[in-house]
């Protein structure tokens, strides 16, 4: 398979997991494009070889991560103030809770990106971020912790 075949392919395959990882990560639809491009970009450039397809993913999962986390960190970011955006939601309770989630912070909207819409169980998430499967399990608790007194609170307003 040639490379352009096998960047198309994996696009097509996994385009919209990367680009709802970045989004989620970024929550910007412009720096989830940026982080999209640079995804697809070191997969072309580095042509991995994978043992299965689940390595792929999981390579294309762990290159958004790190993607995302430069992005974060970069000299620009740290000095400017974005606007903000929301992501588009499918109904008016599922915009609710996208509110929420974005009010996380990023360490609890990873792992409960990729566990709740991406179905990984922890070990994998462990492997995807760089992080101990214990590390994993208390973010998830902590983070649907954080969630439901969120959503408790909205609904008392």
């Amino acid at each position: 398979m040639g490379e352009d075949a096998g960047l198309r392919q994996a696009m097509e395959t996994y385009g919209d997991m990367v680009y709802r990882l970045a989004l989620a990560q970024t929550q910007s639809s412009h720096d989830a494009d940026d982080v999209f491009q640079e995804v697809f970009l070191r997969y072309l450039r580095s042509a991995p070889v994978f043992r299965e397809e689940e390595h792929r993913k999981a390579w294309l999962l762990r290159v958004t991560v790190n993607c995302c986390k430069k992005l974060h960190g970069s000299f620009w970011r740290k000095h400017m103030v974005a606007l903000s955006e929301a992501i588009p939601a499918q109904n008016q309770e599922e915009g609710e809770l996208l509110a929420l989630l974005e009010g996380l912070p990023p360490k609890y909207r990873a792992v409960l990106h990729l566990y709740y819409y991406e179905g990984y169980d922890t070990g994998e998430i462990a492997a995807i971020l760089g992080r101990s499967p214990n590390t994993v399990r208390s973010q998830l608790a902590r983070g649907r912790a954080l969630l439901r007194d969120a959503w408790k609170g909205a609904e008392e307003l």
